[in-house]
């Protein structure tokens, strides 16, 4: 041991004596302890913090819509109408490609085809329509994807679809009835007060009325059928039944018999917008009872109001023109 306290031990590598080692060893001690803290500290920040970023979005999900198990329970926060119901007032239109077919459909060149030299080719009514008279493509609106038909009524269908041109009834301008009123190229009207809803269509200029008290069984069939309806919580649900077999579902030959009852559920998801199912149940065409899905929207600015879509006078030519004394060749 030198005279300055250094150990002359080499591998003491200039330590302090041992008389100050206790000392120095108890700040180290503290020193060290504070770190290990501190740094622990900062590690479980920086943990929550990355777990708060990664679950942001599913919580602000959670806040905003609600988890499955919570939605039925949470109120719809639209603005409030007659009897303190949903506001369903206004022009409402559906953006799909249901009133062309129901089911998924890829996009083809027109609606009514004839035999080729390789294959069908577009008809030659309407071929000179070219891409204004093709079909655009849809992901369809069906429930499970397909409609449950029973074979001989699928076999119908298929000899609609052939004979498009002569069967649809929307090509005569005959009313739509339900549910494809509601999905059309056209938007509607939404009339409601208090213990009374009416609906005003733009196409064919159709209305419907939803009774809130049944007044019975329809007297007779129509296109548009008799519409009873009722409240469950905030969603609208209406019965049709009493329908005419005339109407057709949609452009792709879908249809029903005179049997078809259809219920139908608004359910307000905010200010401007409607969930719509309808569910359709005939046993005389369907294996099952099946179920449309699909989104009404409000329409809000210069547009949202009806036209007139008079379309009976369009027809008349189609329909009468070969009674003219002279027709129109």
């Amino acid at each position: 041991m030198t005279a300055a306290g250094i150990s002359s031990n080499p591998l003491n590598y200039g330590r302090p004596r041992a008389a100050h080692s206790g000392a120095m060893a108890g700040k180290i001690s503290v020193d060290s302890g504070e770190y290990v803290w501190t740094l622990a500290t900062r590690v479980f920040i920086l943990l929550c913090v990355n777990i708060m970023k990664t679950l942001y979005p599913f919580i602000l999900l959670l806040i905003l819509y609600g988890s499955p198990g919570l939605a039925e329970d949470t109120a719809y926060a639209g603005p409030r109408g007659p009897d303190d119901k949903p506001d369903l007032n206004g022009t409402w239109q559906v953006w799909s490609r249901a009133n062309d077919d129901l089911e998924h459909h890829a996009a083809k060149a027109a609606r009514a085809f004839q035999d080729g030299p390789v294959g069908p080719v577009p008809a030659k009514e309407v071929l000179a329509l070219g891409s204004v008279g093709a079909v655009p493509a849809g992901i369809g609106v069906v429930v499970g994807g397909k409609i449950p038909y029973r074979p001989e009524a699928h076999q119908r269908k298929v000899e609609n679809q052939k004979h498009w041109l002569t069967r649809d009834p929307e090509i005569k301008c005959y009313l739509p009835g339900i549910p494809r009123a509601t999905y059309m190229p056209y938007p509607f009207q939404i009339f409601h007060n208090n213990g009374t809803l009416f609906l005003a269509y733009e196409y064919a200029g159709a209305v419907r009325n939803i009774y809130f008290s049944d007044p019975g069984p329809p007297p007779i069939d129509s296109w548009m059928g008799q519409s009873v309806g009722r409240w469950e919580g905030d969603t609208l649900v209406v019965e049709t039944t009493g329908q005419n077999d005339k109407t057709w579902l949609d452009r792709a030959g879908n249809f029903h018999s005179e049997e078809l009852r259809v219920v139908e559920r608004f359910a307000p998801l905010n200010a401007h917008a409607i969930s719509y199912e309808a569910t359709l149940y005939d046993e005389t065409i369907f294996t099952e009872p099946w179920t449309i899905s699909m989104t009404l929207y409000r329409l809000v600015g210069d547009d949202a109001r009806l036209q007139q879509f008079n379309c009976v006078e369009f027809v008349e030519e189609l329909m009468y023109g070969r009674l003219r004394k002279e027709p129109v060749e």
